[in-house]
């Protein structure tokens, strides 16, 4: 590859430079400021760069995104602290998600196989009711089904079916969730 040589191509940020410059010098180091830990006020200022977010959502400190403008949150939904949100493309995450503690979303990716190391991205889905739990990656292009479980430090870069939870780098089926039994969040071993 020719870095040299290296382009965006095509792909646009989807907002102005002025806002662009007046969320990476404003708004982004209050949203991510340790400083302010109000959830409220940092919705708030995601909400003025863009963001669509709903009711009681939490977000963090330490929490980063990219670009308010491609970011969808539901309700309920809680960000842990120095979760990072790279969304080059839209991220949606619906109703009563959790993303816990440094999380990352990751919508960009680059093809090695191109001399100028094009830049590819993928929207992110993560759907009502999942858990993407601590140090986890989600990878361009993946939807975690309904009620979805990416347990602690897994890598995924594929879509992850409802209500299965899924460990380790790539991400694997572990187990079907039932909704009400301790055990599911804490797998301890591959069972049916």
């Amino acid at each position: 590859m020719r870095l040299d040589k290296y382009t965006l191509g095509s792909y646009n940020p989807g907002a102005s430079y002025l806002q662009q410059l007046l969320w990476y010098f404003l708004g982004s180091p209050l949203v991510k400021s340790h400083w302010l830990p109000i959830s409220f006020v940092k919705v708030g200022i995601l909400r003025l760069f863009g963001a669509k977010i709903g009711n009681g959502v939490r977000i963090k400190p330490g929490v980063r995104v990219k670009f308010p403008w491609r970011l969808i949150v539901g309700n309920y939904v809680w960000i842990g602290e120095d979760a990072w949100i790279d969304n080059l493309a839209p991220v949606v995450i619906e109703n009563h998600v959790c993303v816990s503690q440094g999380v990352y979303l990751c919508t960009g990716n680059h093809d090695w196989n191109q001399p100028d190391f094009k830049l590819i991205t993928a929207p992110i889905h993560i759907e009502e009711s999942s858990w993407i739990a601590a140090k986890s990656v989600v990878g361009p292009g993946v939807t975690v089904g309904k009620g979805a479980i990416l347990a602690l430090g897994s890598v995924t870069g594929q879509s992850l079916e409802p209500m299965i939870i899924y460990a380790g780098n790539p991400a694997q089926p572990v187990k079907k969730r039932r909704i009400g039994q301790t055990e599911d969040f804490f797998p301890s071993s591959v069972q049916e």
